[in-house]
């Protein structure tokens, strides 16, 4: 309230300021008629008071910057006339400075949030940009006074440059332009117009000014990188225009688009085509959590009306489902048809040996561009007696066919979680090891009690803040070894699954050799354009990060693909606005943008609407009544933060906010749309008419309640 009543006065006090300066014709004053005809006289009233003279130039120079209004060129010229060339421009570097900087800074109180949360989404790149590199680009623009000067110093408000930085900056690029002003004040006399300062010659020396530190940056890059390339002879003619190593989501995306737009492209998997994702990650465990939930839901026959019945299940028949569900979906990921999409398809371990060449097959491959999507493999934490005691992770679990009655899953994250519950429908006796306070971490605290809760519900032992500590083999049976709050925990298992995450494939093809850098999370370091240290060298997917989703990895791609072909005439920044996830436990949990957790910890405010599934018909229908829609949004607005579903098929009704949030649609064009009745994409229907009966303008319906009674007589 505080702040609102701040901008009233600050713009009531701006605009009195402003209309006054019109109203009483103040800017007569500021013309180069008016300065040259009582030229004597300020000069002699200067003679006669020095310092009162410098202190009222000084305030009023100020407050026309600070006020944006017409003349500042003309003081400059004044003080020229007046003190001499090197007292005026110490007095007017520092005036204009600081009242660039006051008009920086009231147009950052009165517009920026404003700016901020209608655009925000549009502005991340600039606001990333003004981050890294804004005291640079301003320094640009301050070179060359083509540029109007107080335009300059409403925008940067708008942004997020440090104040501190946009003075000092100001200050010393504003330097060269107010001291060609200064001069020509001197000689004031000979001045006919104050546009006659700047010749062409001289507009065209100032623009060459401004483009130096631009053209520096680029001629550094340019050096910088045939430093790089200078080791490596480059090859005159080229076998292709893309090698793409690694035959999984990322791979095969940037490889289709690469045989898309008629390029040469060769894609070189080691072991089998699809990756991860289709052998041991997203196809498999889907496949198996399918038949998990059958099994499930025969359990729960009588909630449906019909006999009670134990479901007859063979272990072994499951897991070769599995395999079944793994043959149905190869195809679309074989070399059969990438061969005829045009891609040329090798089985072999690749090799980069330059900027330009992979070896593979004993063969070497001359190519302009190289992608690198690699993926990742399980994190197996060096936990003494794991090893030999024998473990599973998600690239091996799929081998077996012996239901393993006691199953230890380390890990409370998605894998884990989802692989926790599949076994424990699947008759396994499961115990989860997490040393978090929680399970799925990321997610908000409500959702990891609800998922704990369904967790042993279904007889699965959790254990939180558990770490584990080492493996031991005791008259024969596995034991692992945990520590929680000081007291050690031993947990006998038959077989274990490790699920604490995944780590980049970075290692064995080259990269070492040829220097190319690696992030602090042992991804591959890449640029805005996923390009590398090596710039003829890109990636995607697992092994580039930030993000380990089949979705975000195909999405790489394509930025991947066009950079490697098209730059330097073409290149796109990746934009990582929008990710969506959910993690596929029953019930599934969804999200997209922020978490009501997250909001708090990085200071986002935020309003919450959340609508509950046990409301609604088609859920009580199919007896899923369980869950919610929980929407994130602006205070007093429709515009969506982040939004958490948790229900089932909460990754398919999550779509409608992915595609809201990055397209800028709000709740009320939600509430707006029709939804199919009774359907569970109902629930985001409801949730937007939650958030506006929340939001009714209660003073205007209070007025039409006066009017509906009025008509009544």
């Amino acid at each position: 309230m505080k702040n609102r009543y701040g901008k009233t006065l600050l713009i009531a006090a701006v605009i009195a300021l402003i209309t006054a300066f019109f109203l009483f014709d103040l800017d007569r004053y500021l013309t180069l008629g008016y300065l040259k005809s009582q030229q004597q006289v300020f000069q002699d009233y200067y003679q006669a008071h020095r310092l009162w003279t410098l202190l009222a130039y000084f305030i009023i120079y100020v407050l026309v910057t600070a006020l944006s209004l017409p003349g500042a060129a003309v003081m400059t010229l004044a003080g020229g006339a007046l003190f001499g060339f090197w007292p005026a421009l110490l007095v007017v570097s520092f005036a204009s400075t600081i009242g660039a900087t006051l008009a920086m800074l009231v147009a950052r109180f009165l517009l920026r949030d404003w700016v901020q949360e209608k655009f925000g989404d549009k502005l991340q790149s600039i606001n990333a940009g003004i981050d890294k590199e804004g005291a640079f680009y301003l320094f640009s623009l301050r070179l060359v006074p083509l540029f109007p000067f107080f335009l300059i110093n409403l925008a940067m408000g708008l942004t997020p440059l440090r104040a501190a930085t946009f003075y000092w900056v100001s200050q010393i690029g504003m330097l060269a332009g107010t001291a060609v002003y200064v001069n020509a004040g001197t000689q004031l006399g000979q001045l006919e117009s104050a546009a006659g300062i700047l010749s062409p010659a001289l507009l065209i020396s100032f623009a060459l000014l401004g483009l130096f530190p631009l053209a520096a940056k680029k001629i550094l890059a340019i050096v910088k990188e045939r430093q790089t390339m200078g080791r490596f002879p480059k090859p005159k003619r080229f076998d292709y225009n893309l090698v793409v190593i690694g035959a999984g989501s990322a791979g095969l995306v940037s490889s289709y688009i690469a045989a898309a737009v008629k390029a040469k492209v060769v894609l070189i998997e080691k072991h089998k085509m699809g990756g991860d994702c289709l052998n041991t990650g997203c196809v498999p465990s889907k496949a198996l959590i399918r038949s998990a939930k059958m099994l499930a839901y025969g359990r729960r026959a009588a909630e449906f009306g019909l006999n009670q019945s134990e479901t007859a299940f063979d272990f072994a028949a499951v897991m070769e489902r599995v395999q079944r569900v793994i043959k149905q979906v190869e195809p679309h990921d074989s070399i059969a048809r990438y061969t005829g999409l045009g891609v040329e398809c090798l089985i072999g371990e690749a090799r980069i040996t330059s900027p330009y060449t992979v070896e593979v097959n004993g063969r070497v491959l001359t190519t302009r561009s190289i992608i690198i999507a690699t993926g990742a493999s399980p994190f197996v934490p060096p936990i003494p007696g794991l090893k030999e005691a024998g473990y599973l992770t998600t690239d091996t679990l799929w081998e077996l066919r012996d239901k393993p009655e006691r199953l230890v899953v380390l890990g409370g994250g998605p894998i884990g979680s989802e692989m926790t519950q599949a076994f424990a429908r699947l008759g396994c006796q499961v115990t989860q090891v997490e040393m978090a306070p929680r399970l799925m971490i990321r997610e908000d605290s409500e959702v990891s009690a609800l998922i704990r809760e369904r967790f042993e519900a279904e007889g699965v032992r959790v254990l939180t803040d558990h770490a584990a500590k080492q493996v031991v083999i005791e008259n024969g049976e596995k034991i692992l070894q945990c520590e929680h709050q000081g007291a050690q925990v031993c947990i006998p298992f038959d077989q274990i699954i490790v699920a604490v995450g995944r780590k980049p494939n970075v290692k064995g093809f080259g990269l070492e050799e040829l220097g190319v850098r690696l992030s602090e999370r042992g991804t591959v370091e890449a640029d805005p354009f996923l390009r590398t240290s090596i710039p003829t060298i890109l990636c995607a997917g697992d092994v580039a990060g930030p993000y380990q989703f089949t979705h975000t990895a195909g999405h790489q791609a394509w930025y991947a693909a066009v950079n490697a072909l098209f730059s330097p005439f073409k290149a796109f920044k990746v934009d990582y606005r929008v990710i969506p996830w959910c993690t596929f436990t029953d019930p599934e949990v969804a999200r997209v943008g922020l978490s009501e957790d997250e909001a708090r910890q990085q200071q986002v405010p935020f309003e919450v609407t959340r609508y509950p599934l046990e409301d609604l018909d088609r859920a009580i229908a199919d007896s899923e009544a369980h869950g919610w829609v929980k929407i994130l949004t602006i205070p007093g607005k429709d515009r969506i933060l982040g939004v958490t579903i948790v229900g089932p098929h909460a990754g398919d009704l999550l779509a409608e906010y992915v595609l809201a949030m990055k397209h800028g649609i709000g709740l009320n064009q939600i509430l707006g749309t029709i939804h199919i009745y009774p359907t569970l994409a109902e629930a985001n229907k409801m949730a937007a008419g939650v958030w506006k009966r929340e939001h009714a303008p209660q003073k205007l319906l209070a007025w039409v309640e006066k009017f509906h009674a009025w008509r009544r007589g």
